[in-house]
């Protein structure tokens, strides 16, 4: 039997007119930064793509006093009307300026064209479409008796997902009436910086929306500002339980969407070809670069050797390679730093007795690249089974019952999600109560809507992202504080569609 050979076929960055250098959007207008500004680079080739600045403490100084002189002169004090029309305006520019934003996305941090084209960035349009519908409602939510905004939040986002988070954190900070100052990470910054472009575009009232570039220092001076109300963080444990140390004791509203190790459960009901589809989209989207990421199978006994075989089979047909190739299913990992740390937790697997098989791949010379792995003969109290790896890396364990299932699928210090697979909805729902997960699909994985809430318990953080509950992070009951002299609220203006530059 001959197999059709698959042809390149490379998305264009034609589409693409970046800059050479990127400074930081304050008060809405770019602007140098003060720090030591840092490169770029594609996770594909190692390639400069642009130069970025950094922001210092007086740079984050500016960004918090512009978002709280926009707060406190225009955006609290529009209607919520008005407000909406700004986020419905903002998703159409996202929409008409998609095909850029999945292309620059790709580029900048390593993932599969075919998934920011047709997950990631329609989301985020699908973000701001659903909390614009928020904006002139609140009253209404159930978030108790008049429900205000909170002031200038504060929010840092990680580098699996860029502009889907700024979507997660932005939409429903701005529809609940705050201004935000955002800082992407380091190692992807050009899509936020594309959503500046976006915020001109839209005609947002300077201040409303700041984006800071930098490191690690960059975002301790934003969360720890005295002038923010509240912060807003999805990445580390790690870097999340430094910043609940930093807040405590303050004013400060928190969410922290953390790291995660979720248990992906199949019974020997499953719809097993469903459930093998489900099983790769649940670890080895994006890479495995998923908080959320089904990076531990949980499979009933009696059918493991055929859920495994079948697993490396279909393993065998994915293709890695140029993130820009229309038919890349597996990109590039997105740092060096990550690169190595996959490679080292996959090491110690292999040490600590677990059975390690790789699918055959031709890894490019350039480049960050970790073939999809699968280790079987796991035992719980591995390290590939207790760590977040966050790269294409599964690891396969056994039960015999349900309890043993759940016992399993909880014995971990993370809550972030989980799957059940089976044909029987009685016990989906009775495993799925005993689970100690924020977020539980039967009979998919990796499903996202902005109606329904996203977070997780133990170290996988607290508060919720998504939803009705999304919105009540941004919310207080009772009026805010207004000053004696406010600024003409700004009106949206009319935008004619197509006009994206």
């Amino acid at each position: 039997m001959s197999f059709l050979e698959y042809a390149p076929a490379p998305e264009s960055q034609a589409i693409l007119n970046l800059r050479s250098e990127y400074g930081l959007f304050i008060d809405g207008e770019f602007r140098e930064g003060h720090g030591t500004p840092f490169a770029s680079i594609s996770p594909a080739t190692e390639k400069h793509i642009a130069t970025i600045s950094t922001a210092d403490a007086a740079d984050v100084d500016a960004a918090v006093a512009a978002a709280r002189r926009a707060y406190d002169r225009t955006w609290s004090r529009m209607s919520g009307a008005d407000r909406g029309k700004y986020l419905f305006r903002i998703a159409r520019l996202v929409q008409e300026r998609s095909r850029e934003l999945a292309v620059a996305e790709s580029l900048d941090n390593g993932k599969p064209i075919k998934e920011s084209r047709d997950v990631d960035v329609p989301l985020v349009a699908a973000w701001f479409f659903y909390y614009a519908g928020w904006a002139d409602k609140l009253d209404h939510a159930g978030l108790g008796a008049n429900p205000a905004s909170l002031g200038v939040a504060a929010q840092v986002i990680p580098w699996n997902f860029p502009l889907l988070m700024l979507a997660w954190k932005i939409a429903p900070a701005l529809a609940a009436g705050n201004t935000v100052v955002l800082k992407p990470a380091e190692t992807t910054s050009l899509t936020a910086l594309l959503f500046a472009e976006i915020v001109q575009q839209a005609d947002l009232p300077p201040g409303v929306v700041n984006i800071i570039t930098g490191a690690g220092a960059t975002g301790v001076a934003l969360v720890g500002h005295d002038d923010v109300n509240a912060v807003a963080f999805t990445g580390s444990t790690p870097v999340g339980r430094a910043i609940a140390k930093s807040v405590a004791g303050t004013n400060k509203k928190v969410t922290l969407e953390l790291g995660g190790k979720a248990a992906n459960i199949v019974f020997d009901d499953a719809p097993i070809d469903q459930a093998i589809e489900g099983i790769v989209n649940g670890i080895f989207f994006n890479q495995g670069h998923v908080c959320c990421a089904g990076s531990r199978l949980l499979v009933q006994e009696s059918i493991h050797g055929e859920v495994v075989d079948r697993l490396k089979a279909r393993l065998s047909t994915l293709r890695l390679g140029d993130p820009l190739d229309k038919n890349t299913d597996i990109g590039a990992i997105n740092s060096s730093a990550q690169l190595d740390r996959i490679r080292a937790l996959s090491d110690i697997g292999e040490a600590e007795g677990a059975e390690r098989w790789t699918a055959e791949c031709t890894i490019p010379e350039n480049g960050f690249w970790f073939a999809p792995t699968i280790f079987t003969n796991v035992s719980t109290s591995h390290r590939i089974a207790q760590e977040e790896v966050f790269g294409p890396v599964l690891s396969v364990l056994t039960f015999r019952t349900p309890a043993e299932a759940i016992a399993k699928a909880n014995n971990t210090p993370f809550g972030l999600s989980a799957g059940i697979w089976s044909d029987k909805g009685s016990r989906i729902l009775a495993v799925a109560d005993k689970l100690r997960a924020g977020v539980i699909w039967a009979n998919t994985f990796n499903r996202f809507d902005p109606a329904s809430p996203f977070g997780g318990y133990k170290e996988s953080g607290y508060g919720r992202e998504g939803g009705r509950h999304g919105i009540a992070s941004y919310l207080t009951s009772g009026t805010p504080a207004r000053p004696a002299v406010a600024a003409a609220v700004t009106k949206p203006k009319t935008v004619t569609k197509g006009a994206t530059k």
